[in-house]
């Protein structure tokens, strides 16, 4: 449910997973095919990773995962699923998952970067943090490799957003209530202009998870969960220019919609989910959901969002043009990490 803390002195004890069919039951026929476009739906305590059609909210299939896996993302033509495996810090690998072939495929071996949490995936390759140690890096499916790393000094680094360009990567650092914006720059090196990275760490406060970069880049929120306030970065500036009293303690995650209207935040504590005006910087309604919210995905369109409700293994469907939930999906015990696949 939570997003736990530093590396621990050995794993925790593994969960038995339940143990769920490979796909959805059917009286006769064969398993139904990954839809062209697919929610998946992280569930911690199964260790499974569920396929979802957005369509008709039916699991399609549950493929099985590596322990604890928190976030997931997938390559460029979403076929693939790269999910991080956590542990509390404790563990050193990303699950792969076939979405067509509705299977696992061989896990990535991150070696010393334990505690893989954060992910995304772009360009070409997928971004990762690894809390343990303090670290945010990239790997390179087609030469099955971790071709980059950069070390954050920071503890819990957690969440990463990259911009489109690869030359800025921005991290949440949990426990050090800062945010690190790096920064591809060139620099004068011996005889010639080099490469390198600079970082820039950005006081926000304690328990900052969830961030998100606004649709016309120019602006970064971050919720930050021990004061329920949120902070408003200017990416442009690298300072905070604002930061509001939003009242969301245990704060998780917090995404955008599209448009860049409005701005979500879902809470392990107050259990539902706080749309904020990204306009006039004000709460715009709060949606009662149950006793802990995780997890946020906003479908492309822009017309629904699914937001995990960890404590009662439920995945709400929130229609964004009347805020109001529409539907639910039983994906598994504890969900958490949800992406949206598409695949032609």
């Amino acid at each position: 449910m939570g997003c736990g803390g530093l590396a621990a002195a050995k794993p925790p004890s593994p969960v038995a997973p339940t143990l769920y069919p490979a796909a959805a039951p059917s009286s006769d026929g064969p398993r139904a095919a990954t839809p062209r476009e697919a929610l998946l739906v992280l569930a911690k305590r199964d260790h499974t990773l569920a396929i979802v059609d957005p369509a008709t909210l039916a699991v399609i299939a549950r493929v099985p995962v590596k322990e604890d896996p928190h976030e997931v993302t997938t390559s460029a033509d979403g076929r693939t699923a790269y999910v991080s495996n956590y542990g509390g810090g404790a563990f050193n690998t990303l699950s792969v998952v076939d979405l067509v072939a509705q299977a696992p495929l061989a896990p990535v071996d991150l070696g010393p970067l334990r505690g893989a949490h954060g992910l995304m995936s772009r360009g070409g390759k997928i971004w990762f943090t690894a809390e343990g140690a303090k670290v945010v890096g990239s790997y390179d499916p087609k030469r099955a490799q971790v071709d980059w790393v950069l070390g954050t000094g920071q503890d819990r680094t957690h969440m990463i957003f990259v911009t489109d360009d690869l030359r800025r990567v921005v991290t949440t650092n949990v426990s050090s209530g800062t945010v690190s914006i790096l920064e591809q720059v060139t620099g004068e090196g011996p005889g010639n202009a080099r490469e390198h990275w600079e970082q820039t760490i950005v006081p926000v406060a304690r328990g900052d998870e969830g961030f998100d970069v606004s649709p016309d880049g120019k602006e970064i929120w971050v919720a930050n969960a021990q004061p329920g306030t949120l902070s408003i970065i200017d990416f442009a500036t690298k300072t905070v220019t604002q930061t509001l009293d939003a009242g969301v303690r245990g704060a998780n995650r917090l995404k955008f919609t599209p448009d860049g209207k409005r701005a979500l935040i879902s809470s392990l504590r107050g259990g539902g989910l706080v749309v904020y005006d990204v306009h006039t910087r004000t709460l715009e309604k709060r949606i009662p959901l149950g006793r802990g919210t995780a997890g946020i995905l906003v479908q492309p369109d822009g017309r629904r969002a699914f937001v995990a409700c960890s404590p009662d293994d439920d995945v709400a469907v929130i229609d964004l043009q009347t805020l109001n939930v529409v539907g639910h999906i039983a994906a598994g015990h504890e969900p958490d990490g949800l992406a949206w696949a598409a695949h032609p």
